[in-house]
């Protein structure tokens, strides 16, 4: 039988039969024997000796009881490392009457996620030679333009895909409901829209230059994005479940849910349409447990689906995104993936944010460990879980992340609630309108937003947009000139929109406050603090 303790170790059989009950004596006699260098290899034999710590002993029933506690209806989870899948495994249900279980397979909206996919995909044509990181846009897409012609003209694909042209932050956000467009109708927009940070001066993070990055694939392959993707990515991957469509969804996807005025209530879908390539996949964690594999080892199964350059150049940052506390340091932006650090280890991570859906995967190289959650409800749990897994695979103190993060979300919610109450003491209500609502209603125009029609809608106000009865917002009087505008859709956010009269004293311009900020009048708590100003000009 194997001893932890050497053959001439000078001590008694009797004592070596339990060499922690004796470490001080052992101590003593190594000190007198001037051998100190037996303890080193003692110690170090008697911690290879212990029995190692399993990190996913609990973690199952943990995970659902966290799921219940921050009220997730449904979630999956896929942990691996090395070359192995250590778990997938599905928690709770689809929706809210528990139609069926969530399993390893249910398909998710994995939004953002999709953003590293397709810097893959244009991997893939990087080597066959047919484009350079470092190409210009124009010369793939010649009616590519914004409103600089000099920066027009320089925009490169590594630009694009790490966040660094300086345009379409909210723009990229508001345009996914623009209905039935398509990818070349919303970027012939680009060039009406302001410089939000100077050209590769800044992170401006934009799902448009995504959609403009899918339209240079579609240039140069041929073929539309989804099928590219499809065909020349999942398929060689296995990744047999996942798509890029709406309607190759199937029974076993999962249902988004939001909260909306204190209740959970499931909602629909966002369609992803004309910014596919930066939201647009649908996944399972089973199969995105194979795309961890693949950019942990650079190969699945031995094949490579790009060289390694090109992963090296996907993995690497190309723009400094702040420096991040919560993560240990600068963070950065590389090829669709986020870098930063966590404890001591780097990471590589993305989360994946769609209405009532929410993802997140991290990378940890130096431990050869990736971890992907999708829930069906938008909330901090997923960011918990993976510093959780983190710090069980690296043998770290215990952290109660979750009920830190529940923590958060609590007294976020509270500052909602106290910044609802001052803009509610802010409203003049005795006050009224300036001008009759009949001289209100007509069409307004922006030239990046299009066409705001303000309407009469069973005899109440309401604002339609893009042309589209769907796309509808009841308006409220609020005080003078000032509506409050509630979505029919009630999944999207509040806004406030306002009148300003011209000369002649009749309506000139709409106002439209359209913001990502989840405090003050917005339904959802959706984490983001941006707000832009949009006027529509009277026709």
């Amino acid at each position: 039988m194997f001893s932890v303790v050497p053959k001439d170790f000078p001590i008694s059989r009797q004592r070596r039969r339990s060499v922690c009950g004796t470490l001080m004596a052992c101590l003593q006699v190594l000190i007198s024997m001037k051998l100190l260098q037996y303890l080193t290899f003692l110690l170090l034999l008697i911690s290879a000796s212990a029995p190692a710590k399993d990190p996913l002993a609990g973690l199952a029933d943990w995970v659902d009881a966290e799921r219940e506690r921050w009220g997730i209806p449904g979630l999956a989870v896929a942990i691996v490392q090395g070359d192995e899948v250590l778990l997938a495994q599905g928690f709770g249900y689809l929706d809210l009457d528990r139609s069926r279980p969530v399993d390893a397979d249910t398909q998710f909206g994995i939004a953002s996620l999709s953003k590293a996919m397709t810097a893959t995909a244009l991997g893939i044509l990087v080597d066959e030679g047919l484009l350079n990181w470092d190409d210009r846009v124009v010369d793939h897409l010649p009616g590519f333009s914004l409103s600089d012609p000099w920066v027009s003209a320089q925009v490169t694909i590594r630009d694009l895909l790490s966040h660094r042209v300086g345009v379409g932050r909210l723009f990229g956000n508001r345009l996914t409901f623009m209905p039935a467009a398509s990818r070349g109708q919303a970027l012939a927009v680009l060039r009406h829209h302001e410089f939000e940070q100077p050209f590769r001066q800044g992170y401006v993070y934009s799902n448009a230059m995504y959609a403009a990055a899918g339209a240079v694939l579609e240039a140069i392959s041929g073929q539309a994005w989804e099928d590219f993707v499809e065909q020349r990515l999942f398929a060689p991957m296995a990744m047999t479940r996942s798509n890029t469509r709406l309607s190759a969804l199937d029974d076993n996807a999962a249902r988004p849910h939001q909260e909306i005025r204190g209740e959970l209530v499931e909602i629909d879908r966002r369609d992803w349409t004309w910014g596919a390539p930066a939201a647009a996949v649908n996944s399972t964690v089973s199969d995105l447990a194979r795309w961890m594999l693949f950019n942990l080892n650079g190969e699945l199964e031995g094949k490579e689906l790009v060289s390694e350059d090109v992963l090296k150049a996907i993995h690497a940052p190309s723009n400094l995104t702040g420096f991040d506390p919560d993560y240990h340091g600068v963070s950065a932006y590389g090829l669709g993936w986020g870098l930063g650090r966590y404890q001591t280890f780097h990471v590589l991570r993305h989360g994946g944010a769609t209405d009532g859906i929410n993802s997140l995967v991290w990378l940890l190289p130096e431990l050869e460990l990736g971890i992907v959650v999708s829930a069906n409800r938008f909330t901090g749990f997923n960011t918990a879980l993976a510093r959780e897994v983190v710090d069980r695979f690296a043998g770290l103190d215990s952290t109660d992340w979750s009920g830190q993060l529940l923590e958060d979300n609590r007294e976020a919610r509270a500052d909602a609630a106290a910044d609802r109450e001052d803009v509610d003491r802010e409203r003049q209500a005795e006050t009224a309108m300036s001008r009759p609502l009949a001289d209100l209603l007509g069409e307004y125009f922006h030239p990046l937003y299009g066409s705001a029609e303000v309407i009469l809608d069973n005899g109440e106000p309401a604002l339609r947009l893009w042309q589209d009865d769907s796309q509808r917002l009841v308006l409220k009087h609020w005080h003078h000139d000032t509506f409050k505008a509630r979505w029919i859709n009630p999944a999207q956010r509040e806004k406030f929109v306002w009148f300003a009269m011209g000369e002649d004293g009749l309506p000139a311009e709409l106002n439209v406050r359209f913001t990502l900020r989840p405090l003050a009048l917005e339904e959802g708590v959706y984490p983001a603090n941006y707000v832009r100003i949009v006027r529509y000009l009277r026709q």
